[in-house]
């Protein structure tokens, strides 16, 4: 029977509440779908530790194999981890994650061969319409095998290749995994690192018993900036629940952003490649452009979202990209996202530098953000017409919702893809400017919300 499968399908990937939304039957439609769109003879299937994840992954599996498609049952895994199979073995692959949502939820997130990314402009579309009408196709006279396979120490073996550990000095990292899966890959990478870790949350534990795996949220922090005074710890990592992204406390318990951790890559990769080209998304600071200018790279500007950066990193060769929300894509990743990669190129910069991270990141605390501010707003679209005549004096563009900049201080509005929210970043030359631009144009937003 077709199924109304909308609610769940998202821009880049599917996420719902567990059964209400996602069951195993839409599971097992979207990998008859899949299996079907992608064309592969094999795909690779990981999952992470939400006590849905198991059946889900399950009934996945039992779609792909129904259409004569083999499955690499890869298990417990990262986001990252499967991204880095997708390239290393060349297959299609999905990840059941819902990252940082609550327990209730849970998700699918796609590949094609080679980890290039699958979006709703790229074949979720298609996917979703497939699943809908059955999994688009008549069942395969012989079915799929399932094979499991443990990629883990070869992710690991890749992830070093990004760092020099015999030149490194010995470091105090705190981590703070959030019973994620960062649990499984973190520890595996920093055993290979001289370093003295201080792991919290590490147990894999779906119900996330200790707090939400959104370590974008301050709140998340408190318990990694409290383990970093303590153990006097020379920085501070936390993971999502999927394990792609890392946000950064220094020793000093203050949060980096993910702008200033976008520069300190960017350098790093550049010192070994000079002249490459590097993205960055428009939400990021001013002083990204500038420090990859300054150390002799290429600064290309991009929307924000994992399929836009990754797209336009096979177009343009970029050896890595960077997004203020803490996702940082490397080529020698086949163009994936890592937040452990970034995590060890961090520490090794640390390492060769001989100070502390705070010192470190010095130079490019240049200006002031105002981080990404929500408003619910009825009218996105005209919502943004309306600043986009109130600012008309400043240089705009539409690549990405509208952008305005003026001389000391520019702002971003764009409407989100999955709910009723307009998104404000702004940032400026001054705090006093930071703090009269973000009040005026929240007020603007404000006059129209719901």
């Amino acid at each position: 029977m077709p199924r109304d499968l909308g609610p769940i399908f998202k821009a880049y990937d599917v996420r719902g509440v567990v059964p209400d939304q996602l069951d195993e039957d839409a599971a097992r439609r979207i990998g008859e779908a899949f299996a079907g769109w992608a064309g592969a003879e094999a795909i690779a299937v990981g999952r992470d530790c939400r006590l849905s994840s198991p059946a889900l992954a399950g009934a996945l599996m039992e779609g792909v194999t129904s259409r004569g498609v083999d499955v690499w049952d890869l298990g417990l895994v990262s986001t990252d981890l499967l991204y880095f199979v997708s390239g290393d073995l060349d297959v299609p692959g999905v990840s059941v994650t819902a990252s940082h949502n609550p327990p209730q939820y849970n998700g699918l997130k796609f590949c094609r061969a080679g980890a290039a990314p699958v979006g709703e402009d790229t074949g979720l579309g298609e996917i979703r319409s497939l699943a809908e009408r059955d999994g688009g196709g008549p069942t395969a006279v012989k079915p799929g095998r399932v094979a499991e396979r443990d990629m883990l120490d070869r992710f690991v073996e890749h992830v070093m290749t990004f760092v020099d550990a015999d030149s490194m000095v010995p470091l105090t990292v705190a981590t703070d995994t959030a019973n994620g899966m960062g649990g499984l890959v973190v520890p595996a990478v920093m055993d290979r690192l001289p370093v003295k870790l201080i792991a919290l949350y590490q147990d894999l534990d779906g119900t996330f018993p200790n707090h939400p795996a959104d370590p974008i949220n301050p709140e998340n922090q408190v318990d990694l900036k409290r383990a970093v005074m303590e153990n006097q710890a020379d920085v501070g990592l936390a993971f999502d629940g999927d394990a792609d992204r890392v946000f950064l406390v220094d020793e000093h318990a203050e949060g980096v952003s993910g702008s200033l951790v976008t520069a300190l890559v960017a350098r790093a990769i550049l010192e070994k490649e000079p002249g490459a080209t590097i993205l960055h998304n428009l939400i990021c600071s001013w002083v990204v452009p500038e420090v990859i200018k300054e150390s002799g790279g290429v600064p290309v500007r991009t929307r924000v979202g994992h399929s836009f950066m990754k797209q336009v990193m096979a177009e343009t060769g970029a050896a890595f990209g960077g997004e203020h929300s803490g996702h940082y894509y490397f080529r020698d990743n086949y163009r994936a996202d890592s937040g452990l990669i970034a995590a060890v190129i961090v520490l090794g910069q640390m390492s060769k530098a001989g100070r502390p991270l705070s010192e470190l990141l010095e130079p490019f605390k240049r200006y002031f953000a105002s981080g990404e501010i929500n408003s619910r707003v009825d009218a996105a679209a005209a919502t943004m017409e309306r600043l986009a005549a109130y600012y008309r004096d400043g240089k705009q563009d539409r690549l990405d919702g509208l952008t305005v900049e003026f001389p000391d201080w520019w702002f971003n509005a764009r409407p989100s893809n999955t709910e009723p929210l307009l998104r404000l970043n702004v940032e400026a030359r001054r705090a006093d400017l930071l703090a009269e631009k973000t009040d005026e144009l929240l007020a603007l937003i404000r006059e129209g919300a719901s």
